[in-house]
């Protein structure tokens, strides 16, 4: 686990210096090492730059330093990295067959042969979790690469002057790219702010930044040396694999079984987050029955009872028979620490914080690896969206022939009665107040999808926005290239399978695992998730829909599967996700901080907000007003503070 960084123009001291504030930028990301590499000049004076941080997990020699160069047939080849490869022991025996034998015995150098011998090709037989930049001084070309699901991050930037110093950057946090001074003034970009609005995080390959991408998961791009593109492809689909016929449960355990195993390998001391839940006590499980000597195991505890899950987190650790810590966080610790904490934000977002302080536990307690349980629900129906949006879609089809008018009539009638009163000038903002919205979608699942989950009703959200027509440019929040994306991998599954898509690319792959990136490499801690994982999602979607999805909520072959031979009783109590006490937080000891901000019309304007609109909600917020959860204020604050901490304005 690492952070790399790049740029390809001239090979310059000015491009030079860009390169090493990038890298430096990133320190958090690698604590154990720095690597700065340039590509010979050709004859304008154009090359490639490559710089690396290292956190050293696999070969911890200097055989696995990086900018790594292998020169294979004659030419050379020079790699950086972020990230695992889990099947690289295999994927060396395979170069041994081939007679091509590599000196370290970390990843990096297995990953660098193989892409150099058979090109591009060979990054759909990587499993694992990664995001690299590869040179090859013969063609003079850059080959991007990033791993099936979107683990980690990579962004590009393109430079508008055709003829300028540099053509194209690249990094694995936004802000290391801010950091490189190439940029000029950055400007926030208001497709980013809209679709912020309506999901609490910036969906899809635009950014914060106009004018800086984010590269979609299981996406392999080679540009040459003035930062054009020659080539870009998706090679990775959900449910790509479907070729391979139906899966048993019994091949699906193998598998989770594997993943487990692989995600184990490590050279430096490993431990696991044990919420309490199915997913993180499944693969706890696993990972014991897998090890000889106890796993060491992590719970978050809070002082608010309704919060903690340590009691359950301490039996189930028991039952396993892992090593167990509880750290607890308590109010005025979450306080103290916030400002750093809302800095490790590597864009604006709502989640994230969760990440942060588990991940900061773990690494103060000496771990440098860590797996975690995230995965399960989407890939096996654990959310509430795999019973309701097929229903809706089932009703929406025997409605077919009831007027539209009297169906809205209908549902703004129900959104009245179950979403609360009005609230004055702030409406509700709860899943039954969006119930029109949800209606007239008819039978579109990714629209209904999106409306679940959205902060804000449609229309609200264009009270916020100074410029309403910035929303224009979005589809239900997401930008029309995801939008095509999503479209395109649930075309002609079952509604519970598209939901699934849904949720693996827009939740987790959105959501979840970029803020669980940005937040556990602020620490410098890696972090592994078995179940998300290619060759798992391969697996789970060749399972019919009835043995993987039923009874809808239970994840029942999980639990089979990954709690064999625990008690069934240590689960059987209602679905809590991990969550911290923001609400009462937020009114208490953060409510001054937040309240200043909130209400300063200079602050939210800048972003783009109207102040009117913003300090009206903020105030029905703290008033109590039905329909208005923490994660409304909580959104617009985590914007308005990450804008002004790094100076990017519309």
């Amino acid at each position: 686990m690492c952070g790399i960084a790049g740029l390809v123009g001239g090979v310059t001291s000015r491009n030079r210096e860009a390169l090493a504030r990038m890298t430096r930028a990133m320190a958090h990301r690698g604590p154990d090492g720095e690597g700065l590499w340039g590509s010979s000049a050709d004859a304008a004076g154009r090359g490639c730059l490559l710089g690396h941080r290292r956190l050293a997990i696999l070969d911890l020699s200097s055989a696995a330093d990086q900018p790594m160069t292998d020169v294979v047939r004659g030419h050379a080849h020079t790699i950086v990295f972020n990230g695992e490869i889990y099947n690289f022991k295999a994927l060396r025996q395979d170069l041994d067959a081939r007679h091509e034998h590599v000196a370290s015995s970390g990843d990096t150098a297995v990953m660098l042969r193989l892409l150099a011998l058979d090109g591009p090709d060979a990054i759909s037989r990587l499993r694992g979790m990664f995001a690299f930049a590869l040179w090859d001084d013969q063609t003079r070309q850059l080959t991007l690469g990033r791993d099936p699901l979107g683990i980690k991050p990579l962004y590009v930037c393109r430079n508008p002057d055709r003829d300028g110093e540099w053509s194209l950057l690249f990094a694995s946090d936004l802000r290391a790219v801010l950091a490189s001074e190439l940029l000029g003034h950055a400007r926030l970009d208001p497709r980013a702010l809209a679709s912020l609005l309506w999901n609490g995080f910036v969906a899809g390959t635009h950014t914060s930044i106009a004018g800086v991408e984010l590269m979609r998961p299981g996406e392999v791009r080679v540009v040459d040396s003035r930062g054009n593109t020659v080539s870009s492809r998706r090679y990775w689909h959900i449910g790509g694999d479907t070729a391979k016929g139906p899966l048993t449960e019994e091949g699906l355990r193998d598998t989770l079984t594997e993943s487990v195993r692989l995600h184990m390998i490590s050279d430096v001391p490993l431990g696991i987050f044990l919420s309490g839940g199915i997913d993180s006590s499944a693969v706890a499980n696993m990972a014991q029955q897998a090890n000889r000597s106890p796993v060491h195991t992590f719970t978050l505890a809070f002082e608010e009872q309704q919060y903690d899950e340590g009691r359950f987190s301490r039996e189930i650790a028991k039952a396993i028979g892992t090593e167990h810590r509880e750290i607890l966080l308590t109010e005025q610790q979450f306080a103290s620490s916030l400002e750093t904490a809302i800095d490790t934000l590597d864009q604006p977002t709502f989640d994230g914080l969760n990440s942060y302080f588990i991940s900061k536990a773990v690494r103060d307690a000496g771990l440098t690896v860590a797996l975690v349980g995230t995965g399960g629900d989407e890939l096996f129906g654990g959310y509430p969206t795999f019973r309701t949006l097929p229903q809706m879609q089932q009703w929406s089809r025997r409605g077919r022939l009831v007027p539209s008018a009297l169906k809205q009539l209908a549902a703004a009638s129900v959104a009245r009665v179950l979403s609360g009163p009005s609230g004055g000038p702030t409406p509700p903002q709860t899943r039954w107040a969006k119930l029109p919205d949800m209606v007239r979608s008819g039978e579109d699942l990714l629209a209904s999808y999106q409306y679940a989950y959205g902060l804000f009703l449609p229309e609200f959200q264009r009270r916020l926005l100074l410029n309403p027509e910035s929303a224009d440019a979005m589809v239900y929040g997401l930008a029309p290239e995801l939008v095509h994306d999503l479209e395109e991998e649930t075309a002609g599954l079952s509604p519970v399978s598209a939901v699934s898509v849904l949720e693996q690319r827009v939740f987790l792959g959105e959501r979840l695992l970029r803020d669980t990136d940005a937040a556990s490499m602020a620490v410098s801690l890696e972090t592994r998730l078995p179940l998300v994982d290619s060759v798992v999602s391969d697996a789970a979607t060749r399972m019919a829909d009835e043995p993987r999805f039923q009874p809808l909520g239970r994840k029942q072959v999980l639990r089979r599967i990954g709690l064999h031979g625990l008690d069934p009783a240590l689960f059987e109590r209602p679905k809590q996700g991990f969550v911290m006490p923001f609400d009462r937080w937020i009114r208490r000891s953060l409510g001054d901080a937040m309240d200043s901000t909130m209400r300063d019309a200079a602050m939210v304007r800048a972003v783009g907000l109207n102040p009117d609109v913003v300090a009206g909600l903020w105030t029905a917020f703290k008033s109590g007003a039905p329909g208005l959860y923490w994660s409304r204020v909580w959104a617009i604050y985590a914007l308005i503070r990450w804008c002004h901490r790094h100076g990017v304005f519309i």
